[in-house]
């Protein structure tokens, strides 16, 4: 998932764990000792979170079903997708601010691989333009030009345009699932 989906299934926790959620991509390898307790659970709730929609059968199914070539990076293209269901579908003007917010509040904690991507991210206001399925392709395809080699999120973006039905129809299967998931992990984690 991306940065709304991982925001909208953090809601629910203070602005530190929010964070947390939304940096640990830029956060490698382990969680920093010295990171404050709730930043440091966003991270692994995030992780977490990940790891589960990645192991998801319907998530497996959309990857063998991408042309092979692009098979990958697919993932990557779908945690994309979700987002622009999620803008498209649920548009909450009200958790994109407090997104927004707490990434400006608390931008020295911010990875310094990430400090230019979140200030696009704010000024271009990409958690509602992801509602644009051009917008989130254009997303997807310049995330593949940080990856090396040839621009295979590039190449897959016509495969998600032709596929976009099965793709949202993977999303109402999927996003229920996620929700319960993440509810299950929060209560599991704060010992409730």
């Amino acid at each position: 998932m991306n940065f709304l989906a991982h925001a909208r299934l953090a809601r629910h926790g203070n602005d530190l764990f929010m964070l947390g959620n939304l940096v640990a991509d830029g956060i490698k390898g382990p969680v920093p000792t010295t990171a404050p307790c709730e930043l440091a659970r966003g991270i692994r709730f995030h992780r977490r979170m990940d790891a589960l929609i990645d192991q998801h059968d319907t998530t497996l199914a959309l990857k063998r079903q991408a042309p092979a070539p692009q098979r990958r990076v697919c993932g990557i293209a779908l945690d994309i997708v979700w987002d622009h269901f999620l803008a498209r579908l649920y548009h909450d003007e009200v958790l994109n601010q407090r997104v927004y917010h707490v990434l400006s509040c608390h931008s020295d904690m911010v990875p310094e691989r990430q400090v230019r991507l979140f200030e696009h991210l704010r000024r271009d206001n990409w958690l509602k333009a992801y509602a644009s399925f051009d917008f989130t392709c254009r997303a997807i395809a310049g995330v593949g030009t940080r990856l090396s080699g040839p621009n295979r999120l590039a190449e897959l973006t016509p495969w998600l345009e032709r596929e976009y039905a099965l793709l949202e129809e993977s999303f109402h299967e999927i996003w229920p699932w996620m929700q319960q998931a993440a509810c299950e992990h929060a209560a599991a984690s704060t010992g409730q």
